[in-house]
């Protein structure tokens, strides 16, 4: 079989790395994805953009793309589509009208419940199978039959939980992967841990940057321990300080107690408070949201993004309502997803 799949994040390949171990060792995968996973057609390094801004700039790129994206599409047998909305439902919708009978499965999906509600009509039209990672999104679409809860990915890759709190002494400082957001939250950790003596302070830096990107993007790291490992060095750290993103729900479901931040350029800020009408930034919360129960984190975004908020945050942690917090959340989700779509994918 051969698999035509479009998987542009960094957060997508490391889905479809595990996905991949579930896979029969006859299906081949053509498309975007990350070049460590097989031979792409195009790698993921090429494509990065943050903001509506940054996807302003490149949209004849992406038209092109997206064309080229489809002609591939003949040799196909199916295509799966991952997150990455913005242009994966064009993607489908573009693919469906050359190639009506092709199957287009969608893992990741658009967070059309959080806004743009009306495109909800458009991926089922488009797509035929829905992988859903959230439990409470089948709740949002008319054709029932075509989306599954097939549990979160972050449950297959996460190895070991926290049963207690930890006292390592550590604390644990993860900026983002994006240029922007290093460049708006590193001056402020680096003012932070002044505030918090005799600690290590953890500093997880994604392993494809380089050492010269590091250098001019973080500016003077040498007070920090550095780690490429989010999982493990969470795992060990009895706090974090967290940019918005996928992390979040990762050190909530380990059990590490954190604090989110997060600062936007100003006009992506503006555009996307009007669109999204949601309680809460981070996925953990949102999720407890929808239980009906009290927020499990603090945010911070924007302008109280400051050393004295994200400081009183740390000293106030109830650590032992978070460690109970982060079981409710691991049950809430029920169980890991690579396998289930693997079995949509090969159905």
């Amino acid at each position: 079989m051969k698999l035509l799949v479009s998987a542009m994040e960094t957060s997508s390949n490391i889905h479809l790395a595990e996905l991949k171990k579930h896979l029969n060792d006859d299906i081949e995968l053509i498309g975007i994805f990350d070049k460590k996973l097989g031979n792409p057609n195009y790698d993921i390094e090429q494509l990065a953009i943050m903001g509506f801004v940054d996807a302003l700039k490149r949209l004849p790129f992406f038209f092109k793309l997206k064309d080229e994206m489809v002609e591939l599409a003949k040799d196909a047998d199916k295509v799966l589509l991952m997150d990455s909305s913005g242009f994966n439902l064009p993607l489908a919708k573009a693919i469906k009208k050359k190639y009506p009978n092709k199957e287009v499965i969608y893992y990741i999906l658009p967070q059309a419940w959080a806004w743009k509600k009306g495109r909800i009509p458009k991926i089922e039209k488009y797509c035929d199978k829905l992988c859903s990672i959230l439990p409470f999104e089948k709740d949002y679409y008319s054709k029932k039959e075509k989306i599954t809860y097939v549990g979160h990915p972050l449950l297959d890759e996460i190895e070991d939980y926290k049963t207690t709190a930890s006292t390592s002494n550590k604390i644990a400082f993860m900026p983002g992967s994006r240029k922007n957001e290093i460049i708006n939250l590193m001056p402020i950790f680096k003012k932070l841990i002044k505030n918090i003596p005799n600690k290590e302070y953890i500093l997880i830096i994604p392993s494809k940057f380089d050492e010269e990107y590091i250098k001019n993007i973080y500016g003077d790291i040498s007070a920090f321990t550095i780690s490429n490992n989010a999982h493990e060095s969470l795992k060990k750290s009895d706090y974090a300080f967290i940019c918005s993103g996928t992390a979040t729900l990762e050190a909530a479901l380990i059990g590490t107690p954190f604090t989110l931040s997060y600062i936007a350029k100003k006009l992506d800020y503006f555009i996307g408070s009007r669109l999204v009408k949601l309680p809460a930034v981070g996925l953990a919360n949102i999720f407890f949201s929808k239980m009906g129960k009290e927020l499990i984190h603090s945010e911070f975004l924007q302008e109280n993004v400051t050393v004295e908020n994200l400081l009183n945050d740390y000293k106030k942690m109830d650590t032992n309502k978070f460690m109970e917090n982060s079981k409710v959340l691991r049950e809430y989700l029920k169980f890991g997803s690579s396998k289930n779509v693997a079995r949509i994918i090969q159905n």
